[in-house]
């Protein structure tokens, strides 16, 4: 009988104050926490999945915004060429005398015919 109690008391010293509703209760809870787990990893997953597209999104709108402004900056090299050449032939007429008389008789005239214009209209 005397082994009996001792191993009554060994086992209440291996399991203090656990019952055997406490061990399931344990298993179910932990249960709960590996699912609570795989949605916040489910979540978390389509949270990185809409960040990786909307960085490619952004990518790509940066991308297309660095070539308008290439063909930009190549359509003002041809604008700033094609002026200076306008300037030049400007120059080229406005340093002979006659060519000045000209320049300022056509001026006049159209300077004229818009004035009468305005005050016909």
């Amino acid at each position: 009988m005397n082994s009996r109690r001792e191993f009554r008391s060994h086992r209440a010293a291996l399991f203090d104050g656990i019952e055997e509703g406490a061990i399931r209760s344990s298993a179910y809870s932990s249960q709960i926490h590996e699912h609570e787990n795989d949605q916040a990893m489910d979540s978390l997953h389509d949270r990185v999945s809409v960040l990786k597209r909307l960085t490619g999104d952004i990518h790509e709108e940066v991308e297309n915004h660095n070539r308008m402004l290439d063909r930009m900056g190549n359509d003002m090299d041809a604008s700033r060429g094609f002026l200076s050449g306008t300037v030049d032939k400007f120059k080229m007429v406005f340093e002979t005398k006659a060519s000045r008389r000209m320049a300022s008789m056509v001026t006049s005239f159209i300077v004229i015919f818009f004035l009468i214009y305005y005050l016909t209209k």
